[in-house]
């Protein structure tokens, strides 16, 4: 008889949680009455709600109770329907893409000046980048008025210019 006092009970025999009825719908996002309507649906599914009782419950007739589950259970069917195995891939960000795409324009453009720039140094040896990289806010006529008085300074700290190299013949 101590061997029967052992024995655990048919609920202690279970392992898991209890199993969950249509009350679990309460733990789903949407509305009350979207909630209450999945409740019916699944009670008369189950065999705790008769049809009646449950037109009453929703106020709607049953021929609206009949598309109702016919809604839910196809909409059941169809997200349950297998997938792709593995990982969907991912598709990169369309916006993140256009900033990427903009920052590089803008970078070339940066690139396209500093040359610019470098050159202009490099052919106006007396000119300081500071000098090539002009302010625009500075007037054309002021520039124009001011390009012979930088010319007359150029040429007095230039140094004279070398002969070329080789033999220099007179004809």
């Amino acid at each position: 008889m101590e061997i029967f006092r052992k024995l655990p009970s048919w609920r202690d025999a279970m392992r898991g949680r209890l199993p969950v009825g249509p009350e679990y719908v309460d733990k789903l996002q949407g509305s009350s009455v979207a909630k209450e309507r999945a409740k019916a649906v699944l009670e008369t599914l189950t065999g705790e709600l008769r049809l009646q009782e449950a037109c009453e419950r929703l106020e709607v007739c049953e021929q609206r109770l009949h598309q109702l589950r016919q809604q839910a259970l196809q909409a059941a069917v169809t997200a349950l329907e297998p997938g792709l195995p593995g990982r969907p891939a991912q598709a990169p960000a369309d916006e993140q893409v256009r900033l990427l795409q903009e920052q590089v324009a803008a970078l070339q453009r940066e690139l396209w000046a500093a040359k610019a720039r470098e050159e202009i140094a490099l052919i106006l040896p007396g000119v300081t980048p500071a000098e090539a990289a002009l302010d625009d806010g500075i007037d054309v006529a002021a520039k124009a008025a001011s390009a012979p008085e930088k010319k007359r300074q150029r040429r007095r700290h230039q140094q004279p210019r070398p002969p070329p190299p080789g033999p220099r013949t007179n004809t």
